[in-house]
């Protein structure tokens, strides 16, 4: 999309020089424009930290929490709570995946598997899967990095399977004259020809095509996210396994068993992409199960012996 303001534009281009998704690139701009809006239509240049501020809390309390500011009075800054990752047992994961089906079970399998985000794995493309090395590119992740991570050995087999799937859609796609997929950045001009090309084809494609307005080509976009959403809400409530759970809990799950298996945590922290290990730390909280691994010394109590006979319920 051409937007018609200077300012717009030039956010765009700086957007994706970062390699940023469209989705972060549709999100800047859509409370570029809210802030402009609120501020009178004024350049944000003429603007500053104090209209910022007072953009953010009066959207806040305005919009959110329903109360004026001023009888707030001098608010003090609070610490955000640290807040455990919802992580499943090996065993968990097995039912969890179990009870999904197609390409379903395929995209929880590269979550558990290798770790991916749930955009990463539905933004796949076909030059990115290394069938040889057993190894996944993960292009323009968080923060615009690309990283290498491993490929379950075990979804070598389905993975090939989807690839020639996609290849026959492709090639049905092309003989009617469409067969484009979105490349990011500069590239479509640099190689015109490239996303119709089979290696930037999406692995997780979406059933339906649609016309660019821009090129004028038929295109088709990957899965959304949106869509696979309810079959795993439809798998977790199968499983029976009592977890609030989501495709992000088949990462976490993934980091921690990397941990428990004896991984050192900067190898997790690459393969997870984190650019902080701060950030990956968290999954040794989860690793410390019962208060920082600690034995309780109720556990140390023989049952019969004096006093309370152990912590039995007596009656």
């Amino acid at each position: 999309m051409q937007y018609k303001s200077p300012l717009l534009r030039s956010l765009q281009s700086n957007l994706r020089l970062q390699h940023l998704s469209r989705r972060t690139e549709t999100a800047y701009v859509y409370w570029t424009k809210r802030f402009i809006r609120f501020s009178g239509l004024r350049h944000p240049s003429e603007l500053g930290a104090a209209e910022v501020r007072q953009f953010a809390l009066l959207f806040l309390y305005r919009n959110v929490v329903g109360r004026s500011l001023e009888e707030l009075g001098r608010l003090p800054r609070g610490r955000v709570p640290t807040t455990l990752p919802v992580v499943l047992t090996p065993g968990e994961v097995a039912r969890v995946l179990a009870s999904l089906r197609g390409t379903h079970r395929l995209v929880g399998g590269l979550l558990y598997g290798s770790g991916l985000r749930v955009t990463e794995c539905l933004m796949l493309r076909v030059k990115d899967v290394d069938l040889e090395q057993r190894e996944l590119v993960v292009r323009r992740g968080k923060a615009g990095k690309d990283r290498v991570t491993v490929m379950p050995e075990t979804l070598r087999g389905p993975l090939e399977a989807q690839l020639r799937r996609v290849k026959v859609l492709h090639d049905r796609d092309v003989t009617s004259g469409g067969g484009w997929v979105e490349i990011p950045g500069g590239l479509d001009a640099k190689y015109p020809a490239a996303g119709r090309s089979w290696p930037w084809q999406w692995v997780f494609p979406a059933r339906r095509t649609y016309r660019d307005p821009e090129s004028g080509h038929t295109r088709r976009h990957h899965l959304h996210e949106s869509v696979i959403q309810r079959a795993m809400a439809e798998a977790v409530r199968g499983s029976g396994i009592g977890k609030r759970a989501s495709w992000h809990t088949l990462r976490h799950s993934f980091a921690t068993h990397l941990l428990q298996a004896g991984y050192d945590i900067r190898t997790v922290q690459e393969l997870l992409g984190h650019r902080d290990v701060a950030t990956t730390m968290i999954y040794t909280h989860v690793l410390n199960r019962g208060g920082r691994g600690v034995r309780s010394p109720a556990d140390s109590l023989e049952p019969g012996g004096s006093g309370n006979g152990g912590l039995g319920c007596g009656g």
